[in-house]
């Protein structure tokens, strides 16, 4: 049974993660949302992962979960707390909990300029302004209507290129609830003080659902613990925290494959909640790799009692029996038949697990076979790199340049890990090209010649510290900027330095790598080297900044949407060099173009992601354009409207039609 369980925990060290890649993934999350806070004005909303991902899953088919609550709002307790705001610019919230169900709550609002949707979802009881739940989820859906989404509980739920989102609009408070006071009385062995303390002093979130059998249920709100369960999480050992991943496995693999009638009776959350109850119970002394399927099995159990019981009590607020809609009648009779049915199979009950089928029939055949868990430095390396672009995409909040050069000075002077100083590196870099850029914005029409010489040196200063601080594909930046500056030399000097880079047998870009290569080439540096000389990622603009006069339109589209236009990096080293060119040596300007051509063609996921293959069908389309082949320009820019419309620039791409339809009509 130990070696078994050893097995299994090296099993699901590769299917969740390493506790190493735990980490990595928790640490770029929480520096990444340390910025965000720390830059969001108190007027704009503030965003949190939630849920599996922001744990340290990467499961497939796993929703990504985000929460949003605007930045001035704050709910209290008890009106005596209303001292500890100021009320010029903050709207105040009181929480009522007399005749709501446990964990649900009513929301008055106190103060009268509170955000238009707050007003605008409020509803009159007993004289006095309430915020209605099912009112303010009609209305944040409306703001998300451009993505298709629909109502999944307190959420706006949909799909982007697959991955499926969860967005929850809700309220914050920064204190803990009076209904909650006594979970700490109860945390003597699991979790520790310190982490108690920290999620009392973190307090809660107020999501837009109310309880069914609730007297309020259009206007209740649910307590949510978010942000303390992601601190249990963050505090589980390993093997823990890997137990928790074989139960939502088992969920996904087995439980929900019994009979489409009891398929959706259980839910992740569910299994989150029994393993935060065996824990802090403390009837596994020792949670260790030979003692996982030990802890599964404990869990199991208390799964299988709560639904025979019907109530599954919430680890905050053990009065909300999570089962209390769902698990009950006939549906819990047959819920509980069948997992009865995989209890008396004993822990063979795994071998349903198609995920971990393969390993545990192995390792019974061949008790002396051992599992390696090595993962190559490329290997790792490759999700450092993924993980830390998404986690700079994540620092959406724009704010005056003073302010975020304070901000990093500030994280500079802190202690941080090796993939925290990474994501600050990233996230330097791209303050550093976007100043130089808006610079540049700023004095090009309102400076005089001596104040445009300052500023461009400033800039130019900033772009090398870019390229310096940055990956590979960082020093195109300069080449924009030298570009947009008429220096058309210098720009192409910096284009073929970067596609000699490019061209190095072990770069590392798309997840694509040459592993062997990588390893021998820049093994063991430090990741500072490594993204200079190894790593290239793709370009990003901003909507509201100018970077070059070609992709306005489609800047101007995605400002309705992400706020950024991302581009190949292999498509915009070729469109930067016809650009150029096309000033110096209409010959190379045709020879880039047929280079840009044979990439957008021909690229079979390795260069252009076929996410981004809109962005890169249009970069050709305008280069075709320009050159006055209008028939190759317009099949390119139809071409670019049947590719998924992951950016939404369809409205400048059917513009660009429209004028190039129209020169052909006029030739």
């Amino acid at each position: 049974m130990q070696h078994m369980s050893k097995s299994v925990f090296v099993v699901l060290c590769q299917l969740v993660g390493t506790s190493q890649q735990v980490t990595m993934r928790r640490e770029m999350i929480d520096i990444a949302e340390m910025i965000d806070r720390r830059i969001t004005h108190q007027n704009t909303d503030m965003l949190m992962l939630s849920g599996s991902y922001r744990e340290g899953f990467r499961l497939k088919g796993s929703d990504i979960d985000t929460m949003i609550w605007p930045n001035s709002h704050r709910v209290i307790m008890d009106v005596s707390q209303s001292e500890y705001y100021n009320t010029a610019n903050t709207a105040l919230i009181l929480s009522e909990s007399s005749e709501s169900p446990p964990g649900f709550i009513l929301l008055q609002l106190l103060t009268p300029f509170a955000s238009k949707t707050a007003n605008s979802a409020c509803v009159r009881m007993n004289g006095r302004p309430y915020i209605s739940s099912s009112t303010y989820r009609e209305l944040t859906l409306s703001i998300l209507s451009d993505r298709n989404s629909t109502l999944h509980g307190p959420c706006s739920s949909g799909n982007i290129a697959g991955d499926e989102y969860d967005i929850a609009h809700c309220f914050v408070s920064d204190f803990w609830p009076p209904s909650v006071s006594l979970w700490t009385d109860r945390c003597h062995s699991w979790p520790n003080p310190q982490v108690v303390d920290d999620i009392v002093r973190n307090g809660c979130h107020f999501v837009a659902i109310g309880h069914p059998l609730g007297p309020h249920e259009n206007e209740e709100w649910r307590i949510s613990f978010s942000r303390a369960e992601y601190k249990l999480v963050s505090s589980m050992n390993h093997c823990q925290f890997l137990t928790y991943g074989l139960l939502k496995l088992f969920l996904k693999e087995v439980l929900n494959q019994q009979s489409d009638e009891t398929s959706k009776l259980l839910c992740s959350y569910h299994m989150k909640t029994t393993v935060f109850w065996t824990i802090q119970q403390n009837t596994l002394p020792y949670w260790s790799p030979q003692n996982l399927l030990g802890g599964f099995w404990l869990c199991f159990k208390l799964l299988l009692k709560w639904v025979y019981e019907g109530i599954c009590p919430n680890f905050f607020i053990p009065q909300n029996n999570l089962f209390l809609t769902k698990v009950h009648g006939s549906a819990q009779n047959r819920l509980f038949l069948q997992l009865h049915e995989l209890y008396k199979k004993g822990l063979a009950c795994l071998l349903q697990s198609s995920s971990i089928r393969s390993y545990i029939i192995e390792v019974l055949y061949n008790p002396r076979l051992s599992i390696c868990m090595m993962m190559s430095e490329a290997a790792y390396d490759e999700e450092v790199a993924f993980e830390s672009l998404k986690c700079v995409h994540a620092i959406v909040n724009p704010c005056h340049i003073t302010k975020k050069i304070h901000i990093l000075e500030q994280f500079v002077e802190s202690p941080m890990t090796q993939y925290q100083v990474l994501v600050l590196q990233k996230f330097t870099s791209s303050v550093l090209h976007r100043t130089s850029f808006l610079l540049q914005n700023m004095y090009t029409f309102a400076g005089v010649n001596k104040q445009l010489y300052i500023v461009d040196k400033i800039s130019c200063h900033m772009l090398k510290l870019t390229a310096k601080f940055g990956c590979i594909s960082d020093m195109l930046y300069i080449a924009m900027y030298y570009y947009k500056t008429l220096r058309y030399r210098e720009a192409l000097s910096v284009l073929e330095m970067t596609k000699v880079k490019l061209a190095q047998p072990y770069l590392m870009y798309n997840r694509h790598v040459d592993r062997e290569r990588y390893n021998e080439s820049v093994g063991g540096q430090s990741w500072s080297t490594k993204m200079r000389q190894a790593v290239a990622q793709d370009i990003i603009l901003k909507s509201e900044i100018c970077y070059i006069n070609e992709l306005l339109p489609e800047q101007k589209c995605v400002q309705k949407g992400g706020n950024t236009l991302q581009i190949p990096v292999f498509v915009m080293l070729h469109f930067l060099k016809f650009l150029c060119y096309r000033h110096i040596d209409t010959t190379l300007s045709q020879a880039a173009l047929d280079e840009l051509q044979v990439v957008v063609h021909n690229d079979q996921g390795m260069y252009v992601d076929d996410l981004l293959r809109d962005i890169s069908w249009e970069i050709l389309g305008i280069c075709q354009q320009m050159t006055g082949n209008l028939q190759a320009a317009l099949y390119s820019y139809q071409q670019s409207l049947t590719q998924y419309p992951l950016q939404r620039i369809q409205t400048a791409t059917q513009r660009r039609i429209h004028e190039v339809v129209q020169l052909i009509l006029h030739q």
